[in-house]
């Protein structure tokens, strides 16, 4: 059955890309993994850090520098705050046990940064923190939970359950999804329809990347496949 598996990043926006590799390197001790020009996107940068077996990333689009942080909107400011729709409110990272999490507590206060917790929810405990650009952090271990998550609906509470207006039919299918095996990649494109998500382009542009064949989505995108002929592992 075709499922997903993981997060292979999550890329934030940054208006200083020094700062933030800075921060996840010497606060958090994640490696610095790649520093590119970004695909397809004009002078731009993407940098990705090592996190476990996958990564996380930023992106430094010029124009990053001249818009403004604004709590309750943009960013939530701490972990029940709120902001826009869509925007992130927080990002939790794990580790394997509650030492592990108290040795990441030592790292974090031990280069001036403060931090909270644990703070214990039954599912996981968890530290809070903040990083550069207002950024909200959270880093919890399932160790010790004494109700861990499970698919079984015992973190489903009825009461948030009704308040979100969902069914008992559609509580039903959100917790057992119908399976997909795929078709080999041969669906085709789905007409646009204006109820579904779109990303934000102009109209005619918007319709002219839906009109280009996957192929030659393919094969104009070969030219981004080899690393950068100046990296560092080259010198």
């Amino acid at each position: 059955m075709s499922k997903l598996n993981s997060v292979h990043h999550i890329a934030i926006s940054t208006g200083d890309m020094k700062k933030q590799i800075a921060f996840f390197s010497d606060v958090l001790g994640m490696e610095l993994m790649a520093l590119y020009w970004m695909h397809g996107a004009e002078n731009a940068w993407h940098g990705f850090m090592k996190l476990g077996e996958e990564s996380f990333a930023f992106v430094y689009v010029p124009k990053n520098e001249e818009i403004e942080s604004t709590t309750g909107v943009t960013h939530a400011g701490n972990g029940a705050g709120g902001s826009a729709p869509g925007t992130m409110q927080h990002i939790a990272f794990n580790v394997a046990t509650r030492d592990d999490l108290l040795h990441m507590r030592d790292r974090i206060r031990s280069r001036g940064v403060n931090v909270l917790g644990p703070v214990l929810h039954g599912l996981c405990q968890s530290i809070y923190f903040a990083g550069p650009e207002g950024l909200v952090l959270e880093v919890s271990t399932s160790e010790g939970a004494t109700a861990p998550l499970d698919t079984n609906g015992t973190w489903i509470d009825m009461e948030v359950v009704e308040l979100a207006g969902i069914s008992s039919d559609e509580l039903k299918q959100y917790m057992n999804p119908a399976p997909y095996e795929g078709e080999d990649g041969g669906v085709a494109q789905p007409a646009y329809d204006e109820t579904k998500p779109h990303m934000d382009y102009p109209r005619e542009v918007y319709d002219l990347i839906l009109a280009t064949p996957d192929e030659a989505i393919i094969a104009q995108s070969a030219e981004f496949t080899d690393p950068p002929a100046d990296s560092f592992k080259s010198r």
